[in-house]
This record gives C-alpha cells, sequence and structure tokens, in this order.
C-alpha cells in the first residue's frame, strides 16, 4: 500500500480530473457525468488517491475495477457500486461503453436533503460495500432515475438543486429497496474499521441529540474518543490514518453543515442558532462560520435565499 502521506485528497471530482489532466465541468457539490464523455482513451488505470465525497457509479455496459482500501472488486455490466468520503481508492476500466458517476458532498446531503440522512440511509456510512448487479428490469428503473437526474443537471431551471434533491432521495430509495432494505452498519473489516464506522456513527447521533436538544454542547474529539474507551491520541491517529481527515475536521464540517441548514431552512435568528451549536457568543459562532466558508451567517443566509 502506498504511503498515506503522498496519495492526494480531493473535495470534488473535478479536482481529482484536473490533476489527472481530464478537464470536466462543475460548479457545485453535486455533479453527474457520462463517463464516455470523461474517459475518452480505455483502458484506464486511475492513481491511488482519496476523496471528500460521495461516489456512485452506474455501469450500464462496461467492464472493470475498483479498489477501496485494501479491497478490490471486479465488475461487469448492468453493475452499480459507490463509495465513500475519505477512503484511500483507486478505478480500472477495462471496457467502457456506457456509464455514468454521479458526486455528492455531505454538505449537499445536508443542506439540500435533511440532517438524519444517514438514519434513512445508513449504508452511506458503511466502510466497504461490494458492487451490486441488479437484474435488466431492475437496473432499467435505475436508469430512469438518474437520467432525469442528468437533463435536470443540464437545465437552467429555477428549482434544480430542490428537483435533482428530490430525485437524488428517489434514486437512493430505489437501491436501498432493492439491496440494502434491512442494512445497517455491522462490524466489519479491522479493529480500526470499526473505531472509524463507530465514530461516523457516534457523530451522526450527536447532531440528531443536537437538533432534537438532548444536548446542548458540540463534542470536542475526546468525546468522541471516551464513548469508545479509546486513548484520545490513538482515536485522532486512527481517524486521520483511515479517513484522511483529524477528527476535528470531521466536526468542523459536521457542525458548519447543520449551520448551513438552520440558516437555509429554519427563522431562526443567528443568536438562535449561536447557541442551538452550543457557541457562547454571537461572535464566536461567526468567526467560525467565516472561518469555514468565507462567509458571515448574515451574508449566507442572503446568498441562500
Amino acid at each position: 500500500m502506498n504511503n498515506t502521506t503522498d496519495i492526494a485528497f480531493f473535495n470534488r471530482v473535478v479536482d481529482l480530473y484536473n490533476t489527472l489532466e481530464i478537464p470536466i465541468e462543475q460548479n457545485s457539490q453535486f455533479s453527474i457525468n457520462d463517463l464516455l464523455d470523461i474517459h475518452k482513451t480505455i483502458p484506464y488505470k486511475s492513481p491511488v488517491f482519496r476523496t471528500n465525497y460521495y461516489s456512485f457509479i452506474f455501469v450500464k455496459n462496461g467492464k472493470g475495477n475498483y479498489t477501496t482500501d485494501e479491497q478490490t472488486f471486479e465488475y461487469g455490466s448492468r453493475t452499480i457500486y459507490f463509495t465513500n468520503p475519505g477512503h484511500i481508492k483507486s478505478f480500472e476500466f477495462f471496457e467502457l461503453k456506457a456509464a455514468y458517476l454521479i458526486t455528492f458532498s455531505e454538505e449537499f446531503l445536508k443542506t439540500n436533503m435533511h440532517q438524519n440522512i444517514f438514519s434513512e440511509f445508513p449504508f452511506l456510512l458503511s466502510e466497504t460495500v461490494p458492487p451490486q448487479n441488479p437484474s435488466e428490469k431492475q437496473y432499467k428503473e435505475i436508469e430512469t432515475i438518474y437520467l432525469q437526474i442528468l437533463n435536470e443537471y443540464q437545465s437552467n431551471s429555477l428549482y434544480k438543486e430542490k428537483i435533482i434533491s428530490s430525485l437524488l432521495v428517489a434514486l437512493l430509495l430505489k437501491i436501498k429497496a432493492l439491496f440494502w432494505q434491512n442494512y445497517h452498519p455491522l462490524e466489519e473489516g479491522s479493529n480500526q474499521s470499526r473505531i472509524v464506522k463507530a465514530f461516523k456513527e457516534n457523530l451522526e447521533k450527536h447532531y440528531t441529540d443536537l437538533a432534537k436538544n438532548k444536548v446542548d454542547k458540540i463534542f470536542q474529539p475526546q468525546d468522541y474518543a471516551n464513548l469508545q474507551q479509546l486513548n484520545s491520541s490513538y482515536f485522532s491517529q486512527v481517524i486521520k490514518s483511515k479517513t484522511g481527515k483529524s477528527p476535528s475536521s470531521w466536526i468542523n464540517e459536521r457542525t458548519t453543515s447543520y449551520a448551513k441548514s438552520l440558516l437555509k431552512n429554519t427563522s431562526k435568528s443567528i443568536k438562535e442558532i449561536t447557541y442551538k451549536l452550543g457557541f457562547s457568543e454571537t461572535a464566536h459562532f461567526s468567526n467560525f462560520f467565516k472561518k469555514q466558508t468565507r462567509f458571515s451567517p448574515s451574508t449566507y443566509r442572503k446568498k441562500k435565499n
């Protein structure tokens, strides 16, 4: 395995492909691309990399493999697979005749859909999921939805983001019904993988409790380490090594996502949001939010309305 310090980390699919000197367009936290438009030369083998976004790949006609951490999966036509943020990954196309790639960030999920998205779709938290092979009829049902998403993505509709969000929910529900209806994150992989999974689950639960007023402060890395009865330094080392981000980065991103959702989808005042997120002063919250987004909370709210 490559030295993890040498592996590039990408926040958007456009950043990955620009590094690979394959130019594509993307202006948001969501994208859908025809892989035939991107990969003009097949076969193709990618370098090893990390991402900060979710990827769904729909291979109608093709053949290849992908690697997530140390597991490699081969696939053929009528295959659906996804990868989630943080893991070391690579992919290879042997044949490619019809395939689409959808990527989206956690921010897109939480801002445009709902804060408890992982409770509804727990498979998104899984460490590693093998490729799925729907029947021809099942694949056609899924294809109909992702082509609708593509059509909307290419439009100039006033409600483009909302329509895409609704269609993405429909797509995830269809995938869940076909493959992961009864899925709950299980104890899979190594002990370090279990630590990462537990951290992600605890992170989601904490922000759900925050929304329900069951807690009144944001947990810090030490709190999450304590929940697993782990040494704080070891816990932080595992999270950083396995995901490419420190626990503090995960917490800051999750807090920012929740703040954006409150600013965009509620009428709560900035002061109310400040206390909701556990900040003692509005100035502290404003400084934190501006550092994360480059906008003050009030500017972001006006920008989004």
